[in-house]
């Protein structure tokens, strides 16, 4: 069985390898080529594009980017015909995978789609796409099922696969082996997470390093994705009392007191390791604009954690709310008001039972191989 997989940033790397993982289990001859990263690679995937080369964040930076963005349709295209898969399963990344979907249906290539767009927030018109186009849609969001379902679409639900992921940890260092690991001291440590994009660091770096010089009884770890250079961090430290994580994002979520996250997939990894958290959003002045336009009214807020549980359980500071006084007065809240970080780990506990039981990975896989959809 031939599968074509197409992940356009590093969230879906990881839950493209899962998938895939949990197909070679069921599948022998299962053979993957992939648009993903590394950890698909680790399974076999033969990658044609790397997501560090595909992932642009916000209007302005996909119309800047938009001749590469057309040109990369182009490629995809025609090593899928090359190739001529079996299945094309498609993760997230809409402005790219439903221009891919069109072209599969038309090939009369089967597509499932494996990890909805978030249509329930914007660009709610791509409903229309994903029926005539898509085959089948697993999802693993809750309340997707009831969004499909208005529009007489059928989904199957499986659950999150970060609990899959999570559960996998094998890196169980105690402190003592973690400060040592680390050349860390004594002091708490707050995790600052600031995305996995190049845009994003340099939007949320410069207001979230500030806060150590602001709570100086805290050690701040910046979590640095493997695949950027050192420098895109460096040159927004200016000597400020920060250090540079290049371990496991997961061993410093385990032995973090807090976290300042960008909003993203990060913001639901760290309430499964139920660390307080502040989630901040900044983007280009035009993107946020126009994003703010299509966003639908129903859509009250942006954090994985929040969407979910349907409540602000962790505070967003978003766009011109991002900024150091804000910041610093959250971050103090979620270190010394104990009953507001007591509210938000029994929220996150909510969380963990709505999101359900491990195995998301492998329902998902026995719906794609034992053509169960």
């Amino acid at each position: 069985m031939k599968y074509y997989i197409i992940a356009g940033e590093a969230s879906g790397d990881l839950l493209g390898s899962y998938l895939m993982k949990s197909i070679k289990k069921m599948q022998d001859d299962a053979d993957f080529r992939c648009w993903g990263g590394d950890l698909m690679e680790a399974q076999g995937g033969e990658i044609i594009k790397h997501y560090k080369e595909l992932a642009f964040m916000g209007f302005w930076e996909v119309f800047k980017n938009l001749r590469t963005i057309l040109n990369n349709i182009t490629i995809c295209k025609a090593d899928i015909l090359l190739y001529a898969p079996d299945l094309l399963i498609l993760i997230d990344y809409p402005g790219f995978n439903l221009r891919i979907a069109q072209f599969a249906k038309e090939q009369n290539i089967r597509v499932v789609y494996y990890v909805s767009p978030q249509i329930w927030a914007w660009k709610k018109n791509r409903i229309y796409k994903i029926i005539r186009d898509v085959d089948t849609m697993i999802t693993i969001l809750p309340f997707e099922t009831d969004f499909y379902a208005k529009y007489n679409y059928k989904t199957y639900y499986v659950g999150h696969p970060l609990l899959d992921v999570i559960h996998d940890e094998k890196q169980h260092d105690d402190w003592q082996t973690f400060q040592k690991n680390y050349h860390l001291d004594e002091r708490p440590v707050i995790a600052v997470l600031p995305g996995s994009r190049r845009q994003e660091i340099k939007k949320m770096l410069p207001v979230m390093v500030k806060m150590a010089e602001l709570f100086p009884k805290y050690q701040f770890l910046i979590s640095k994705v493997p695949w950027l250079p050192p420098s895109v961090y460096q040159s927004h430290l200016k000597n400020k009392p920060l250090i540079l994580f290049e371990g496991n994002t997961y061993s410093l979520l385990r032995h973090a007191r807090a976290a300042i996250v960008t909003s993203g997939t990060a913001t639901l990894e760290t309430a499964l390791w139920n660390v307080p958290q502040v989630v901040c959003y900044k983007g280009s002045l035009i993107s946020y604009l126009i994003g703010r336009m299509l966003v639908s009214r129903q859509v009250k807020y942006i954090s994985l954690v929040n969407l979910i549980l349907d409540k602000p359980a962790v505070t967003e500071l978003i766009q011109y709310k991002c900024n150091p006084k804000n910041l610093y007065r959250e971050v103090a809240n979620i270190l010394n008001n104990y009953p507001v970080m007591d509210a938000m780990k029994n929220d996150y506990k909510q969380l963990r039972k709505m999101l359900g039981d491990t195995g998301a990975s492998q329902r998902a896989a026995k719906l794609i191989v034992k053509d169960e959809i």
